[in-house]
This record gives structure tokens, sequence and C-alpha cells, in this order.
């Protein structure tokens, strides 16, 4: 049975990168709304942190907000290099690494938040022809007020993806 398994994998998997060893993407994929990203910044360690969500601005570009206070805004000020890996419903699975700068401090209408762009130079894509993501990283907004304050920052950062094209 796991034979037949990975004879019918190696069939459906896509080209593999030498560098990487994991197929890369020559664009971003479409994800839900509500996906849940994890956002990998560093400094003398690797640090990894949930972010709520992301917006595909482009081909090769995500924006997030992050709240003013954190340890990974400051970190991906002193060093930009990032890393946001994707598990979404969609059978998304992508990791996207690049480059990190603040577009607006604060937010419009969130001073608690920045908007941050992350401009990708890889995607690598993660699926696998055995798995698929059908529901991605869940998390559940129980605060009423929360979720309308995400859901005019995800607006936001979709006005800013517009100017910054």
């Amino acid at each position: 049975m796991v034979t037949t398994a990975r004879r019918q994998q190696s069939f459906s998997q896509p080209q593999v990168t030498e560098v990487a060893g994991h197929p890369r993407l020559p664009t971003l994929p479409e994800w839900p709304r509500d996906t849940i990203g994890v956002l990998a910044t560093a400094d003398h360690t690797l640090h990894a942190i949930p972010v709520s969500w992301p917006v595909r601005a482009g081909d090769r570009r995500i924006l997030l907000s992050l709240m003013n206070h954190r340890g990974s805004l400051t970190r991906l000020r002193a060093r930009p290099e990032v890393v946001l890996m994707i598990l979404a419903g969609g059978n998304v699975a992508v990791s996207a690494g690049g480059f990190a700068r603040v577009v607006a401090d604060p937010m419009p209408d969130a001073p608690d938040y920045v908007a941050v762009a992350l401009e990708i130079d890889t995607i690598e894509d993660h699926r696998q022809g055995a798995f698929l993501v059908e529901t991605g990283i869940q998390r559940t907004v129980v605060d009423s007020t929360e979720l309308a304050y995400l859901e005019a920052r995800f607006a936001t950062l979709h006005e800013i993806a517009g100017r910054i094209a």
C-alpha cells in the first residue's frame, strides 16, 4: 500500500529545483481571506509568530498588519529577511521568502498597528501528491470588536496594496 502511494505521488510532483530541494512557483497562489500565516524573522535566533489574514498584494508581494510593539517588527526593521509560511484551504502550502519593509506606521485608523510589505524573492511549493491542505491553520476570533478591527485592517491593507502596486 505504501509502495502504491509513493508511486502515485511521484507522478504528481512538480519539477524539483536543485537549490532548495522544493519546487518553486513563479507567482504567489491565491488563499482564503481568513488565512493564518506563520512569519519567521531572525536576530541571533529564529522566531516565528502567527499572523492573521495576510493580503496577497501582487504576484510577489504580501501585506501584513503587525502590532507596533511586536518583537518581530523590531527584528524585521533590523534584519528585513523574512519567510512567511502559508498553509491554507484550497491546497495552499507555500513558504514565501524575501524582504520586509514598513509601508504605513501607524496604519490609518489602527494606531497600534503598522502595515508591512513582504517583497517576495522565492516561493517554495510544499504541496505533496499524497496530501491535501483542506483548511489550513484555523483560528476563531471570539471577540466581535476584535473581528471588526481585523476586518478594517484587512480592508486598509487592500487599499494600501492599490497604492503601492
